[in-house]
């Protein structure tokens, strides 16, 4: 639960494990990955306590593998069984639940949420006269509100309530929770708009959203290791990785309690949670699916958003990652102490879960070293689909190169482009933390125009005055324009 540049750079790490081999494939043997992740060294290199991943294909779980300790303080191994707390990436397990209850007729998603709350009613503000922000908007960060993320707090502290929450009485938040700009014109990251999306629900159904959960979800899909019950409540789970400091000190208890459960405080699985992801490929391409359906998938894992959305974002989705010219979905989690991702492709069924127990500069190298390797190794490599391409005439190359205001993510870093071999490739921090590689070649279609390899939008560029003075990115049937990009010498 940070803001977006934050999220994007965790986006695109991964963790690993250590001790558990579990191959749950065909015939085919997986255990290269073992080999190749080198996961025990790099948990002593980096001091990192634990590691679980999971890899799976063709719509299957095919390596299961888990590494180190639950807790520093004790001997006890972590298993494919150990959960750990995922922060964000409870906010697609919210919007899905959301999806699912409308299906079933219990809320309707285009309605102002307001009108389901009781213990709290949203502020008024110049912003919202006449556009009462409605569930979807909160549910893709177009609704504007602020209270980006927030701390954890443990056994024996006092938690606060989500009225407290939303009314700025907690940590890192003093003064209410408020809107920056019209519902629906804009993107910004909110914690604070899920905390309100949970306070709905409990509301409206009068039931917690842990029950909720366990109800149309987690049971239903057979997911016994996952959970929105927090440590200090009835029923928590039993298994449980604890977080640790970047010197590998167990944080107070180990166990943080998250009241905002509908954007942080889900408990789960890499197994738990590839269960999952394949549950909604299944629904995608409608088949095997048995408590998504494929309206839900494709609604939930859409681009709703593009306009500073981190290059594209849908209800709890992020859809800004093109690795071997398939489409993700994806989320990653980060909390004091805890991280991990769910990256799963859209069709073909494969992709892979990981998450620590370990700070971010202990799980941040391991992370990404994981994802470079299983993306490498797994190679899921389909054709680009996006026409035939021509060659880029001289003229529009030598407007092309130079140095720019990123524009494929709206975040505050240099972009380049360059030419090498006579051909124009695109240098971004944000990819390369993405990829793993700074070859990202700017290919001109016959339609005129541009893809930049493994990046999900199209580009079309404006050369007015003679250079370059704005990029439309365009995606299925959205596009929004970064204007005033290009840098003088």
């Amino acid at each position: 639960m940070k803001k977006s540049l934050y999220l994007l750079l965790l986006v695109a790490l991964i963790s690993s494990c250590q001790t558990s081999k579990k191959v749950v494939a065909e015939k085919k043997d997986y255990g290269f990955l073992t080999d190749s992740l080198k996961i025990e060294q790099q948990l002593e290199k980096y001091k990192l306590p634990g590691f679980s991943v999971v890899v799976f294909e063709n719509y299957k779980i095919v390596y299961s593998n888990q590494f180190g300790v639950k807790s520093m303080n004790a001997p006890e191994k972590i298993d494919e069984n150990t959960a750990f707390s995922t922060a964000s990436i409870a906010k697609p397990i919210t919007a899905l639940l959301c999806h699912m209850l409308e299906e079933k007729g219990l809320i309707h998603l285009d309605d102002p949420i307001d009108k389901y709350l009781k213990r709290w009613h949203l502020p008024k503000s110049k912003f919202t006269e006449g556009h009462s922000p409605t569930w979807k908007q909160f549910l893709n960060h177009t609704a504007g509100t602020t209270q980006s993320g927030f701390e954890d707090h443990y056994e024996g502290e006092v938690i606060p309530t989500l009225t407290q929450s939303l009314l700025g009485q907690i940590p890192r938040y003093d003064r209410e929770i408020e809107f920056t700009f019209e519902p629906g014109t804009d993107w910004s990251y909110s914690g604070g708009g899920y905390t309100i999306v949970q306070m709905a629900l409990e509301d409206y159904l009068n039931k917690p959203i842990a029950e909720l959960a366990h109800d149309h979800i987690f049971s239903p899909l057979g997911l016994k290791n996952t959970t929105m019950i927090q440590p200090n409540e009835a029923g928590f789970l039993k298994n449980v990785a604890l977080v640790h400091d970047k010197d590998g000190k167990v944080i107070k208890t180990g166990l943080p309690i998250t009241p905002q459960v509908g954007p942080s405080g889900l408990w789960s699985t890499p197994t738990d949670l590839a269960i999952l992801a394949i549950e909604m490929q299944n629904a995608l391409r409608n088949k095997n699916n048995k408590v998504i359906s494929q309206r839900i998938a494709k609604k939930v894992t859409e681009v709703s958003v593009l306009k500073n959305a981190v290059g594209g974002w849908s209800y709890g989705w992020q859809k800004s990652f093109g690795y071997n010219n398939n489409e993700w979905f994806m989320c990653n989690g980060s909390n004091t102490g805890v991280g991990g991702s769910l990256f799963a492709t859209m069709t073909d069924g494969n992709g892979f879960v990981y998450l620590a127990n370990g700070e971010k500069p202990n799980r941040f190298p391991v992370m990404g070293q994981t994802q470079k390797t299983i993306l490498t190794l797994m190679d899921w490599t389909k054709k680009s689909k996006d026409g035939a391409t021509q060659e880029i005439p001289a003229d529009i190359k030598a407007k092309l190169i130079g140095t720019y205001d990123d524009f494929l993510y709206a975040q505050k870093v240099e972009t380049k482009i360059v030419e090498r071999n006579n051909r124009l490739y695109v240098e971004s921090v944000l990819l390369d933390h993405f990829k793993g590689k700074n070859d990202n070649e700017l290919v001109y279609l016959k339609n005129g125009l541009f893809k930049i390899v493994d990046y999900p939008n199209l580009l079309q560029f404006d050369f007015s005055n003679g250079k370059v003075n704005s990029v439309t990115l365009l995606r299925d049937t959205l596009k929004t324009t970064v204007y005033d990009i290009k840098k003088e010498k």
